[in-house]
């Protein structure tokens, strides 16, 4: 029995490290924080529709830039860190945020606006891989439960953007969203302190060990499968995103069209959304601890296929209803594809961070274009309407290598 225990004792420090709940939780907030401030940006197209006279088209392209931007630097920035971590372009990546928020709430010309959602883009593009690598290095052995700590953070401060323009737009206009710079300087100030921690993690013996382990990894590459599989779940993160993004950028004025809804009241449906996706981000990293991450990926869209086809048709209560259905089972993968993607490959930490989370503002860039054109040509029902089968690509993750097949492939490397 002695010897067991000692046995045991002796691989925990290896094997099994301490959940640092402390950094998880902080960088949740900066994540809750960070991404309240990007959903400024959709949470406003009401609003300037009505004061700047815009089209669908051009508030598809104001979400273009925005995620863009974000999503094509940050696997750029992720393979840099993934050399050489930068503890403190956190906070520097916050700053730019802060900068790009009190311009977005005074640009006077739709150019401007442009710009400054151009900054905040950035200042996402190099908060997301590092905060990622934050919580990877925090989670000890739980890292489906860490990547759903940090990644509900983002969630929900998506969530909170019709609260944001119900409460603070609709009164204050262009304006009040200025008032998010305090959100901007909070999370510069609490990321000063998560970025001392990160240098001193860096320093750790312990860290070193567990980089150097995955070293053979750049220098072997990847196969020829693991590159099928990553095909897979990215084709997968294309689908859920476009999904999202037309439901975030859109449905409010679907209902304001469709069910007569005020602004306020249309916003309460996509609040609802939202808030059930958050829940769902949280809930679907221990869920898949328990039943495996393939398994999840794969309820998350065809589960949630058949209330998304019914959305459009459906009265305002079983709307409302099914979108709260919809927008927990469809999140339930969000952070579970990271995990997935980060065992795929392994000490590619901000790399595989920033192509599965970067992908996913791209994709919703790219569909926020290509959605607005559509709605503009043949309605705002009828892209609703065509938008509720996308959750069908959710069958492509029945190819995705096991949970099981994962692990062989990681002790074989």
């Amino acid at each position: 029995m002695s010897q067991h225990q000692a046995v045991a004792s002796a691989k925990k420090p290896i094997s099994t490290e301490t959940t640092i709940f402390r950094i998880l939780l902080m960088i949740g907030l900066c994540h809750l924080l960070n991404d309240s401030i990007q959903a400024v940006v959709p949470a406003m197209f009401p609003i300037l529709e009505k004061s700047k006279g815009l089209s669908f088209t051009q508030l598809g392209i104001i979400a273009f830039a925005l995620n863009m931007v974000s999503s094509v630097m940050q696997p750029v920035i992720g393979i840099f860190t993934d050399k050489r971590p930068r503890p403190y372009a956190l906070p520097i990546g916050l700053s730019l945020t802060f900068i790009g928020v009190l311009g977005i709430g005074f640009a006077p010309n739709y150019g401007l606006i442009i710009l400054a959602v151009i900054f905040i883009g950035l200042g996402s593009a190099i908060f997301h891989p590092e905060g990622s690598r934050v919580a990877h290095m925090a989670a000890g052995s739980r890292r489906g439960l860490a990547q759903s700590i940090y990644q509900v953070g983002g969630n929900t401060g998506q969530a909170l953007a019709p609260m944001i323009t119900a409460l603070i737009l609709v009164p204050l206009g262009q304006i009040g969203a200025s008032w998010f710079s305090i959100a901007a300087a909070l999370a510069v100030v609490i990321l000063i302190y998560i970025a001392n921690w990160y240098q001193q993690k860096l320093l750790a013996s312990s860290y070193k060990q567990k980089k150097s382990k995955h070293a053979g990894v750049k220098q072997n590459g990847v196969s020829k499968d693991i590159k099928k599989a990553l095909a897979l779940i990215l084709l997968f993160i294309f689908a859920r995103s476009w999904y999202v993004s037309g439901m975030t950028n859109f449905y409010a004025f679907y209902g304001i069209k469709e069910y007569a809804l005020s602004i306020k009241d249309s916003q309460l449906f996509l609040f609802a959304f939202l808030v059930s996706g958050a829940f769902g981000t949280f809930f679907g990293g221990p869920l898949a601890d328990r039943f495996g991450k393939k398994t999840m990926i794969t309820f998350s869209m065809v589960a949630a296929l058949p209330f998304s086809l019914f959305i459009p048709h459906a009265s305002p209560v079983l709307a409302f209803i099914f979108l709260v259905i919809t927008g927990f089972i469809i999140m339930t993968s969000f952070s579970v594809t990271v995990v997935y993607a980060q065992e795929l490959v392994p000490g590619k930490i901000g790399l595989m961070s920033g192509l599965t989370v970067g992908l996913a503002f791209g994709m919703g860039a790219i569909g926020s274009v290509g959605l607005g054109y559509i709605a503009d040509s043949i309605g705002l029902h009828s892209m609703i309407t065509w938008l509720g089968i996308l959750p069908l690509f959710g069958f492509a993750a029945f190819l995705l290598p096991s949970d099981r097949e994962l692990q062989n492939e990681a002790k074989e490397r």
